[in-house]
């Protein structure tokens, strides 16, 4: 049963004492309050310092330019204790390229990237096209149903299935494994209650991935991530650990950002009519929309950094060994760096100027993947549907990490 808690439950974000203040709250998140709280810190206390939290003490850097910064600096920020502020126990610690510092990450990444190449896109519009037909085709009319479940999700889950080209009557394993694997152990509702649980299910993950590595490994010119993996010269090698957590990043990375993306787009349109109706009288918006939709959603509200040496951003000194979360959902919406950051405009004359997709070397590999899966949605969703209709308030997420939309219930008038 969820439990609601109220704004006040969490405090005034400008009147709460700066020392007391822990944006690793997922309740400000699945209340939808967070933009007040970094605003706070923007303004006040831009890489501020949490001494005490469920993930212990940790920085926050919240404004745009600080966070280019960390990202630009891979040398003294590294990567390689984890992305989340959670420290797992070391026997349950996947390793993943994107947790990985150079040259280890470097070439592992390398293995996949074609993937995602131009060539491969173009060749891959065409699928994602039917699918987006299919779908919207199958969708009720003048009745209320979830958004997330009967588009969101199963877009992006056919997507993944192709990806990998794994058995796609049993695609919904992967959206399962996603869910788990970013589960907070916290929510009433969690999947899992405990580590153990989550790596008991991963390790099915890492069964069936295996079973396809097995097939596969002897079969070379495979295009899909599995074949890859079992023929890239950095990755053939792997151990099972690490398998298991490339695995799970290409999962979740080919999932939550496109999903959550479909789903806050159609919010943010709702929310913003004017907006809805520039694009239903110039669907050619649609180019400037998606990342816009992108940066307004931020589906991973958050990296973490851990630092390698002592360093000074933004007046404050970085110890050695301290962890940082890099706010991308605060970045995004910096004024000093992006005009009008706190609207949402479809039309933006620089779009692309966001952080949703990280930057550096750990900026994500799929980006033009999810831009062309929500290109391709709204192309046929603009020739279909005038309008889709939100008839509630989402129910979102229970995470600071994936900033997410559980379910959404929407009518197409018709």
């Amino acid at each position: 049963m969820d439990v609601p808690v109220s704004p006040e439950a969490l405090g005034n974000p400008w009147s709460t004492p700066l020392d007391r203040i822990d944006v690793a709250d997922a309740r400000i998140f699945q209340d939808d309050v967070w933009p007040d709280w970094f605003a706070r810190l923007r303004r006040d206390d831009p890489v501020h310092h949490t001494a005490d939290s469920q993930f212990g003490p940790y920085w926050s850097v919240t404004r745009y330019h600080d966070i280019m910064r960390v990202e630009t600096t891979p040398l003294v920020f590294s990567s390689a204790s984890g992305i989340t502020l959670l420290d797992q126990e070391t026997q349950y610690r996947l390793a993943m390229f994107i947790a990985m510092d150079p040259p280890k990450h470097d070439v592992q990444r390398h293995v996949v990237a074609p993937i995602v190449a131009p060539a491969n896109l173009a060749h891959m519009a065409g699928t994602i096209r039917e699918r987006v037909i299919r779908i919207l085709d199958g969708l009720p009319r003048n009745e209320t149903f979830d958004w997330v479940e009967h588009v969101s999700v199963e877009l992006t889950t056919q997507m993944l299935a192709t990806l990998f080209d794994y058995p796609f009557e049993r695609r919904r394993e992967l959206t399962y494994w996603s869910n788990i694997a970013t589960t907070n152990l916290k929510d009433p509702n969690a999947l899992v209650r405990t580590e153990e649980e989550r790596f008991v299910e991963l390790r099915q993950m890492a069964a069936a991935m295996t079973e396809l590595w097995n097939e596969r490994v002897n079969r070379p010119g495979g295009v899909d991530l599995i074949s890859m993996l079992a023929h890239g010269e950095a990755t053939r090698e792997m151990d099972p650990m690490e398998f298991m957590g490339n695995c799970v990043l290409l999962i979740v990375g080919g999932n939550d950002t496109t999903r959550n993306s479909i789903s806050g787009g159609l919010w943010a349109l709702n929310k913003h009519p004017e907006q809805y109706r520039k694009l239903r009288e110039n669907p050619g918006l649609i180019a400037t929309m998606v990342p816009e939709i992108i940066r307004w959603q931020t589906p991973i509200a958050y990296m973490r950094r851990t630092a390698l040496a002592d360093y000074e951003l933004g007046g404050k000194t970085i110890r050695a060994g301290d962890k940082l979360a890099l706010w991308y959902i605060s970045g995004n919406r910096d004024a000093d760096a992006i005009p009008d950051a706190d609207r949402f405009i479809i039309d933006r004359a620089r779009p692309r100027q966001h952080l949703s997709f990280g930057f550096g070397i750990h900026r994500c590999v799929g980006n033009r993947l999810a831009e062309l899966q929500l290109t391709i949605l709204w192309e046929e969703i603009m020739r279909r549907f005038p309008h889709v209709e939100l008839m509630s308030e989402p129910k979102r997420v229970y995470s600071s990490f994936v900033h997410g939309i559980a379910s959404m219930m929407v009518r197409i008038p018709g």
